[in-house]
């Protein structure tokens, strides 16, 4: 029989116990982790709405968290433009929706864009042509590749294939809004161009990774079997998992996911910077959350880290990649 100090001693113990779970519960640790020696840059998706929503608040916490990072570049995962893109290089909203919104200093480096479905409503070239305008605003081309160099370091890259990826999907060619801009397009050349991009990367390329506007899985609620998610998935999944595509980037889908298919290649969305819209989960979900906010790359030779901030600066998901 147990003697009643003992029973009481217990009961503290267990009470302790409790007390030290919650408190551990209450303080994790959400601040955001730096790797000084890594690329690091910022993801974010689905923006320009003249300040509207969300956006402004996103903006200002890019801000502080390009800064903390010490970030060397910006991607957009496209639908920079609502509600019909630009229309031309100096289309107001160029000054309302961008210039004006990330002003912070940390966010005046080069930002590596591709174009979303809103985008192709307005005139895509003109998207194109603003890169001769703006120091930042790096879009060569509809689609394009750039390689970075790991801490300086010539030997040790990242290359990413920036993609286009509204005329893979064949509904938008019947299409009143986008058809007149995906018309012109050459969708063999520019998966023959990407074959040979992944191909003929140097040996101190470390990373692949592409960055394109429509996700091939999604957990969104009306867009995971939607036909533009089934056609860029038919159209890219075989070319990815072929070519060894460490992970795919995309936005059009307004939350935060890290999806783990079969296959080599993580899928991240980052589509949220300034809209969120509700979400479920797949089996191969990892992250799948609607919250504003963007992701953080940091890349190592043999390491891959992201994370995702919201708007409040909080680390709510956490995830490496190991070679």
């Amino acid at each position: 029989m147990k003697t009643p100090v003992l029973q009481k001693n217990r009961l503290i113990g267990f009470i302790c116990m409790l007390s030290l779970n919650f408190a551990s519960a209450q303080t994790k640790d959400t601040s955001i982790k730096k790797y000084p020696d890594a690329l690091n840059f910022i993801v974010m998706g689905d923006w320009g709405r003249f300040g509207e929503d969300h956006q402004i608040p996103v903006a200002r916490q890019m801000g502080i968290t390009a800064k903390e990072i010490n970030r060397d570049f910006i991607i957009s995962t496209g639908d920079n433009f609502y509600p019909i893109g630009v229309a031309s290089e100096s289309d107001p909203q160029w000054k309302y929706s961008f210039e004006d919104i990330y002003t912070d200093f940390s966010l005046h480096w080069n930002w590596y864009p591709v174009l979303g479905n809103h985008d192709y409503a307005g005139n895509p070239d003109a998207q194109v042509a603003y890169s001769k305008i703006s120091r930042r605003w790096n879009m060569p081309a509809r689609y394009y590749s750039k390689t970075f160099n790991i801490n300086g370091d010539p030997n040790q890259q990242v290359l990413i294939a920036f993609i286009d990826t509204n005329p893979l999907i064949p509904e938008f060619y019947k299409n009143d809004v986008y058809g007149k801009n995906v018309i012109s397009q050459d969708t063999t050349a520019q998966k023959k161009w990407l074959v040979k991009t992944l191909t003929n990367a140097p040996k101190s390329v470390k990373w692949k990774l592409v960055v394109g506007h429509h996700p091939l899985f999604t957990a969104t609620l009306k867009r995971r079997e939607s036909y533009d998610t089934k056609a860029v998935r038919k159209s890219l999944k075989s070319l990815f998992d072929k070519y060894e595509v460490d992970a795919y980037i995309a936005g059009h889908d307004h939350d935060l996911q890290h999806l783990l298919p079969e296959g080599k290649t993580s899928y991240f969305v980052s589509g949220s910077a300034s809209e969120i819209t509700p979400i479920d989960r797949l089996p191969f979900s990892k992250l799948a959350i609607s919250e504003y906010g963007f992701m953080v790359f940091s890349v190592l030779a043999d390491t891959l880290y992201v994370q995702a901030i919201n708007e409040k600066g909080e680390v709510i998901y956490n995830t490496e990649i190991k070679k």
